[in-house]
């Protein structure tokens, strides 16, 4: 059996009871083992962060998923968050740092909701802390007291910018998407490239712009039942085959 690409997905940090844990949601891991054709290992974030030299040299490509926590506004010099938003200090500390240095790796990344957000930041840009409040743009948030199948079931359409890697991706100039966010961009970081609006403006899908490898982010959640969704099938396939890529590159390099 061939080797299967390894892929790093970025945990976060929370109390299970008394103790702090370091978790990812089942669909993430499903969607990466199953979807992509990959080998999952999963990133914890600790006080001091793990070797990002050695992440990378363990990794063919790295995944950050989406999260009930925000950035911490400091982070893109934003105000204080409103009283109750939970962050993941220590999410922050691994997730931010490990972008920025898988990027100049030419390692391949996927970023999901908080991980789009993420990578936002780490390219200098800033964020709405609540979409909602803002004029001109929709309320993006789901009901919390929905079923997870409503509350993830397509909500609105995306608008797909033509000849880009969604394009390529998707094949179409249109698709249906979930919603599921609070907060999302404001300025868009340096070299990054829009890949997809939501019908207020709102940036719904962004790629690296000069990225030696694939390097992606969307706004909603393609890991959700995947395999029942042409257009997050195809995505988590693309991711798969840029790992792919990056594994046989290794392989031949210590072969």
């Amino acid at each position: 059996m061939a080797r299967q690409p390894i892929v790093g997905i970025c945990a976060d940090r929370k109390l299970i009871g008394r103790h702090a844990s370091h978790t990812v949601a089942e669909k993430y891991i499903s969607a990466v083992t199953d979807g992509a054709g990959a080998f999952a290992v999963l990133l914890p974030v600790l006080d001091t962060p793990q070797s990002i030299e050695q992440t990378l040299e363990l990794v063919d490509g790295l995944l950050f998923p989406g999260s009930y926590s925000n950035v911490e506004p400091h982070r893109y010099g934003g105000e204080a968050s409103a009283a109750g938003t939970l962050h993941d200090r220590h999410r922050d500390d691994t997730a931010l740092p490990l972008l920025d240095a898988a990027l100049a790796r030419g390692v391949p990344v996927l970023a999901i909701c908080r991980g789009f957000q993420e990578l936002n930041v780490v390219r200098g840009g800033s964020l709405h802390q609540q979409v909602h409040a803002v004029a001109g743009l929709h309320d993006h948030r789901e009901n919390q007291d929905d079923p997870l199948d409503r509350q993830y079931a397509p909500s609105h359409p995306v608008q797909v910018v033509p000849g880009g890697t969604l394009h390529q991706i998707s094949g179409a100039l249109q698709i249906q998407v979930n919603s599921l966010h609070g907060q999302g961009v404001d300025r868009l970081g340096n070299g990054l490239t829009v890949e997809a609006t939501a019908a207020d403006g709102l940036i719904e899908a962004f790629s690296v712009t000069d990225a030696p490898a694939f390097a992606f982010a969307v706004q909603w959640h393609p890991e959700w039942k995947y395999a029942q969704d042409a257009v997050s099938s195809a995505m988590f396939a693309a991711f798969g085959e840029a790992c792919r890529k990056r594994s046989a590159v290794r392989l031949a390099s210590h072969g």
